[in-house]
């Protein structure tokens, strides 16, 4: 009779299974997810309890959601929301765990591998009698990873309401379960990001709707300078019209504005990009000139004022003053991209220069990479004749300024803007130097085949860790590390090349960027910058001195910024390790943060 009722019960489980799946997705935020993950596990797997650990943006792991078939007297499972368990006790705990496929079960006799941080809860129950009876202190857990193979979280069950260790029927639906959840907590955290890049979107579109409603104020009461200008005739770019507000703001008076056009009052570096300006909601941000002789920052909105009959008849600008705008973004800026402590770009800056500088593709067979005249391309891969007017670019919206927008103010149509050469855009390759053997054959010269010839310079990234820095903070204090950092920064960045990048990335490791040198050529920069460092610094009344070690590596297109900066690091830590430096641990656990 048992064998017969067999299929009808696994028939109901099935049943029950499709149900609690579909709350899984009828869920509409994160957290219903999760509850619906617990409660679906005991209702529909056979379990008295459940909780899943949720991987937090730092990688440990939160009880975020448990449930319990009857609510125990001493609170139950309960009690372990929202306590944390690290990353690295979780993955020692997945890693002695015996297999049942992707599940995890650990037995009673094998508590010990449980660390103290990792929330646990041990309820009453009987213990076994057999060998396949289920013991209050096992535990099975169900590891849940999203499309991309990270780890979302662990669903962990308790006490089956069988009293056995589940078979093979039940951990093959809880493996089917555990993936069910994975994928509906990715899509609820997908919408999620989903609902805060709406909302974000809502905020900018209200801030755009009230920035186009502000243009409609009344020209002449507009507390903001506005300005009319010809849009044809012999007249074409001249004011014929502007407001007390940009008369105050420039300090000329309506009469000679009157008889001026913005081109005639730019900055002259600015010109150019006054010129690639749309006249049809363009908007840029430039220097006028004052009647005192100085310049003002201000921003330039431009509408066309049309005639249903004859199109287009003038062009109404909004000229806003943000002199304190653009004095504030400077220093915001250079905060974003600068380390607080020594002045040098962050790591986030590091990265962002390199990224400049490199490509997805390698360099073509056959092709030599363009060098400037000095031996290496402008910065980070831009062109000599296009670098300057590309950074102007970056305060130009509206119109494609490249393919020949219509626009308001110059006499260019077509083509390339002003001062850029046919060579605007061109990519610049970085490329890994040829390494030579003894007798001057070209031992390697990376992503490079066929008859052309290998390349001898290229960029050349040298990782900088400080030895004997730790000794340092231990024995004088940070503000004395600090110190330190700062006249190790101060050593770098004169010790390296004009053009050169010194960055720190953090602690006691820096990075520099040489571009255009060769193999030989980075050796003598990194024996600089070594002998630039050792020497003994005073501070605070006191000789301090640290030692370094570098490594050598280079970055070509092709290559990922992760590789590039991993290569150099374990470049240096190869040199560390040779000179028996400050290593702790095994590989991978040094004393310093690693790159990447």
């Amino acid at each position: 009779m048992e064998a017969e009722s067999e299929p009808y019960v696994r028939l109901a489980t099935l049943r029950t299974l499709h149900r609690v799946v579909a709350d899984l997705n009828a869920a509409r935020s994160l957290a219903g997810t999760l509850q619906a993950v617990v409660e679906g596990a005991v209702h529909g797997l056979g379990f008295d309890a459940a909780a899943v650990s949720l991987v937090r943006p730092d990688g440990d792991l939160v009880v975020a959601a448990v449930w319990e078939l009857e609510e125990s007297p001493m609170g139950g499972p309960s009690v372990l929301l929202g306590q944390v368990g690290s990353r690295e006790s979780w993955d020692r705990l997945l890693g002695v765990s015996d297999h049942w496929g992707t599940l995890r079960f650990l037995p009673y006799d094998r508590g010990w591998a449980v660390a103290s941080d990792i929330p646990r809860w041990i309820g009453d129950g009987p213990l076994p009698v057999y060998a396949n009876d289920w013991h209050p202190a096992d535990g099975l857990l169900a590891p849940m990873y999203s499309a991309g193979g990270d780890l979302l979280g662990v669903l962990s069950v308790d006490r089956p309401r069988s009293g056995k260790r589940p078979g093979a029927w039940t951990r093959e639906a809880l493996e089917m379960f555990s993936l069910q959840a994975s994928i509906a907590i990715g899509n609820a955290r997908l919408r999620a990001e989903m609902q805060r890049a709406l909302a974000r979107l809502e905020k900018e579109q209200q801030a755009l709707r009230a920035s186009e409603e502000s243009f409609r104020q009344a020209f002449e009461y507009a507390p903001s300078g506005m300005a009319i200008t010809e849009l044809h005739g012999a007249g074409r770019g001249q004011l014929t019209r502007v407001n007390d507000a940009l008369c105050r703001l420039l300090g000329r008076p309506r009469a000679v504005l009157r008889q001026q056009s913005f081109a005639d009052l730019v900055h002259p570096e600015d010109r150019a990009l006054l010129e690639r300006t749309s006249a049809e909601s363009g908007r840029a941000e430039l220097r006028l000139s004052r009647r005192d002789g100085g310049y003002q920052w201000v921003c330039l909105r431009n509408s066309i004022v049309a005639d249903a009959a004859e199109g287009p008849s003038f062009l109404l600008t909004h000229v806003e003053d943000i002199e304190d705008r653009k004095r504030h973004e400077l220093q915001l800026a250079h905060r974003a991209s600068h380390d607080a402590l020594t002045g040098l770009p962050n790591g986030a800056e590091l990265k962002a220069r390199l990224a400049r500088r490199l490509c997805a593709e390698p360099q073509p067979v056959g092709a030599a990479a363009k060098s400037g005249e000095a031996g290496f391309p402008q910065p980070y891969g831009y062109p000599a004749d296009s670098y300057s007017a590309h950074t102007a670019h970056e305060g130009l919206e509206g119109g494609d300024p490249y393919t020949g927008p219509v626009h308001g103010y110059g006499s260019v149509e077509g083509g390339p803007p002003p001062g850029l050469g046919a060579g605007y855009g061109e990519h610049v390759h970085a490329v890994v130097p040829a390494e030579y053997g003894p007798g001057g054959e070209a031992w390697s010269a990376p992503f490079r085949s066929g008859p052309a010839a290998p390349v001898d310079k290229g960029l050349a990234v040298l990782f900088c860790d400080l030895d004997g820095f730790k000794s340092i903070n231990d024995r004088f204090g940070h503000n004395a590390g600090d110190s330190v950092l700062v006249e190790v920064a101060r050593r770098l960045s004169g010790a390296v090349r004009d053009g050169d990048t010194v960055a720190r990335l953090g602690g006691d490791e820096f990075v520099v960027l040489a571009d255009g040198i060769g193999r030989e050529e980075a050796k003598d920069l990194a024996h600089r910058l070594r002998n630039a460092i050792i020497p003994p610094m005073r501070i605070d009344g006191r000789a301090m001195r640290v030692g370094v070690s570098l490594g050598i590596g280079w970055a070509g297109c092709g290559m990922s910024i992760e590789e590039v900066l991993h290569t150099a690091d374990e470049r240096m830590y190869d040199e560390k390790r040779a000179r028996g430096g400050a290593v702790r641990g095994a590989r991978g656990e040094r004393s310093h943060r690693r790159a990447g």
